[in-house]
């Protein structure tokens, strides 16, 4: 490890933090923004006006935590095309612009109508996480040493869960979740913006791109002299020159074609149906909603919880780095998913008995941070990496940009539709999830098969097999 390498993974994982830190700051100010004076019209004393008003403010805020992740969708098409014509840091450099301008459209959101500045701002900031999550591992893989790869490749995961916590934390009623800070607390991700644009002046560009696809050389090897410090690059640049002459002879694949041929189908339906796992598990249900769900539960500090889950999340999260290696990604990503189905049985189980047994409280808690802790265990990191590993290099990066479209999706229709879905089923909410994850657990023993020290031919096979 140089110096220079530490700073360029440190701050390209600073955008997964951002992402991070916008899953989870929505969580904690629900109330003081509905109760935001000019939020909506003061409704009279009958029931009829104050029904609508709660409709309409559940509609308000279902689409702000939701149109986060169209953001992501419409920009996540774009990632190959803006990392290669500007280059991967000036690509990170021009897209946090993106971020700047959603954080303060959040940060003034007291100066104007509040839930369109919001919502407004919550797009911009979507679309600046879509690309930046396609960004940020491509350029770390690509400065990373071999050997470093697994391990500097994991930190975007870790990125992500210390964003989450950190706006748990700043989310307590005396920091910044109150009707005075809250568009503070939403806004706040925006100096992690600003640290970034500076630093990016100082890290090197990757000498892989600027290698394989430009074909500079010199810049290459100064680049590489910066990122390994005395090491002599010349044996990278003939690694560099293989990879190059690889690409050139395997043709790119089109998304048109990578859905048409038979030759990619199994391996498209597998990689999509690992990102529709990860997102309807219900563990951002868990993550944009938990304040609301422990205060179901009866706890008397239901934010303090959420925090719990945060650290746990973040815990499990480092433990995953060493595990993902060690086992299998299938046999982790079945644990995982069997694990998060049992832990959403409880959890109805708590929510449905908790009228009748005051005990019932602490069967949903301890089910939340089971759940959470399995969906870190397997289907939290492993559908990021596992589609990399499913294609070669031609299909790979247009079946990256339809897996980064397809988690992107879902995450909007849980966004969207789980808070009515909460208010219509009531505490039989996580019975829906724990049937999905019942298929995806069936699904992913038949279908998803073991990537773990395979080359894509013999992966391949297993397909035709």
């Amino acid at each position: 490890l140089t110096g220079t390498l530490v700073l360029s993974v440190f701050t390209a994982v600073l955008g997964f933090f951002q992402y991070g830190y916008s899953l989870g700051v929505i969580n904690a100010p629900q109330k003081p923004w509905g109760s935001t004076e000019g939020m909506l019209t003061p409704p009279a004393d009958t029931g009829e006006d104050l029904a609508t008003s709660a409709h309409i403010l559940t509609m308000y805020w279902s689409l702000s935590v939701s149109v986060f992740a169209v953001g992501g969708m419409v920009s996540s098409f774009t990632v190959g095309w803006i990392g290669d014509r500007l280059g991967r840091v000036k690509a990170m450099l021009a897209v946090n612009v993106l971020s700047i301008a959603g954080n303060l459209l959040m940060g003034l959101a007291k100066f104007g109508p509040s839930h369109m500045l919001i919502i407004a701002g919550r797009a911009v900031t979507g679309l600046y996480c879509g690309l930046s999550s396609g960004l940020v591992p491509m350029y770390v893989s690509e400065i990373s040493p071999t050997a470093l790869r697994g391990a500097l490749g994991t930190l975007h995961q870790l990125a992500i869960v210390t964003g989450i916590l950190i706006s748990q934390v700043l989310g307590l009623d005396f920091l910044l979740g109150n009707d005075e800070m809250w568009p503070l607390l939403l806004g706040l991700s925006g100096v992690a913006a600003l640290l970034q644009f500076f630093l990016l002046l100082l890290c090197p560009e990757s000498p892989r791109y600027l290698y394989i696809k430009l074909g500079k050389v010199e810049e290459a090897k100064k680049s590489l002299k910066r990122l390994r410090g005395n090491c002599d690059p010349m044996k990278e640049i003939a690694e560099m020159e293989k990879e190059k002459q690889e690409a050139a002879s395997e043709k790119k694949v089109s998304i048109r074609q990578l859905f048409t041929s038979s030759k990619y189908r199994q391996a498209v339906i597998v990689a999509l149906m690992v990102q529709i796992s990860q997102q309807f598990s219900g563990i951002n249900a868990i993550f944009y909603y938990s304040t609301n769900i422990f205060e179901r539960a009866g706890v008397d500090q239901p934010v303090y919880a959420t925090i719990g889950v945060g650290v746990v999340n973040t815990v499990f999260t480092v433990i995953s780095v060493f595990l993902v290696e060690k086992a299998g990604r299938r046999s982790l990503f079945l644990a995982g998913l069997m694990g998060m189905l049992i832990s959403a049985v409880a959890m109805t189980v708590g929510l449905v008995l908790l009228s009748q047994f005051a005990w019932m409280s602490y069967v949903s808690m301890v089910a939340i941070f089971l759940f959470v802790i399995f969906f870190e265990v397997g289907p939290g990191p492993i559908p990021w990496f596992i589609v990399a590993e499913l294609f070669s290099q031609g299909p790979r990066p247009a079946a990256i940009a339809i897996a980064g479209f397809c988690n992107w999706a879902c995450n909007f229709i849980v966004g969207m539709c789980f808070q009515y879905i909460a208010d219509l089923c009531g505490p039989y909410v996580f019975a829906i999830f724990a049937a999905l994850l019942l298929v995806f657990f069936l699904f992913a023993y038949f279908k998803v098969p073991e990537t773990k020290g395979k080359s894509f031919e013999e992966i391949a096979a297993v397909f035709r097999r």
